[in-house]
């Protein structure tokens, strides 16, 4: 398989930069941020990005290192610029520890203006056992070099490459036919999933990795912008590279949702989400 060696290491990469979170010496639990314009889709912040941004958060306030599930809801969009994330630790266990966390943005008084809501626990995904008993199924795909980039066609909405240079997606040709106007109408989207300078995947990386790949609202020829709403994921420990499933059962009354799988090198399921979005405007 002709996949991409690793680059960038973890902790010295474009994601880590773009996801520095800096503490107040004098307000605990409270950190800056600078929301950075190469994770946009249009003019707004990608989810998936806002996600690893607030989950870096809670991991410095919390006594337990990684997410194991995280539930996020979206208030209002997120713009390139600065931020403050305000944490509060609600419960520490031995083994698992709570904490929730808002991600505020500025208007042009300078008032705080709430972006995105967060409820998650945390834990030691080196400490889980190696048991596993599962009936879920790896993804039939193609291989990488079998699968499509970016350069293989155009951006489908008018300045939303800035993400999509930050990421190396290869995208199953079964499920890229929206990209030349021959969607499929199943909801499916599937991907090898990698960040563009060849960072491993951490826990972090995989909340960013279920909300990466181009709507499945494309799948059912609906082409545009589709917010989250809400958004939850649970992470297990994750070598790579990955591959990314996400598919949509039911659109309706201008919503839709989406579940998103993600495998591991050894076909093992290492983050599952579930997404409420606004389906595309049209017209």
């Amino acid at each position: 398989m002709a996949y991409a060696a690793a680059q960038a290491s973890i902790g010295d990469s474009e994601f880590d930069r773009d996801t520095t979170i800096v503490p107040r010496a004098d307000e605990p639990g409270v950190y800056d941020a600078e929301l950075s314009a190469g994770w946009t889709i249009i003019t707004a912040v990608n989810g998936g990005y806002l996600l690893a941004l607030v989950g870096r958060a809670l991991s410095a306030a919390l006594p337990h290192p990684d997410p194991f599930t995280v539930s996020a809801h979206y208030l209002t969009s997120s713009v390139p610029g600065p931020a403050v994330i305000r944490t509060q630790v609600v419960r520490t266990g031995r083994t698992l520890s709570t904490g929730q966390a808002s991600l505020f943005q500025f208007d042009e008084s300078g008032a705080e203006i709430e972006r995105i809501r967060v409820l998650a626990s945390y834990g030691d995904l080196s400490a889980l056992s190696d048991d596993v008993r599962t009936v879920a199924t790896a993804p039939v795909m193609p291989a990488y070099e079998d699968c499509l980039g970016a350069e293989a066609g155009p951006a489908p909405i008018p300045g939303s490459s800035a993400i999509v240079d930050r990421l190396r997606l290869r995208l199953d040709p079964a499920t890229a036919g929206w990209a030349v106007g021959a969607p499929s109408g199943k909801g499916e989207m599937r991907a090898w999933f990698e960040l563009a300078d060849g960072r491993d995947a951490d826990p972090l990386s995989m909340l960013l990795a279920v909300d990466a790949l181009p709507p499945t609202a494309f799948d059912l020829g609906l082409i545009g912008w589709a917010p989250t709403v809400e958004l939850t994921t649970h992470v297990r420990p994750a070598p790579g590279p990955l591959r990314v499933s996400i598919t949509t059962r039911n659109l309706a009354g201008g919503f839709l949702e989406e579940d998103a799988e993600v495998w591991d090198s050894a076909d093992r399921l290492v983050a599952q989400s579930r997404q409420l979005a606004r389906a595309p405007r049209q017209g």
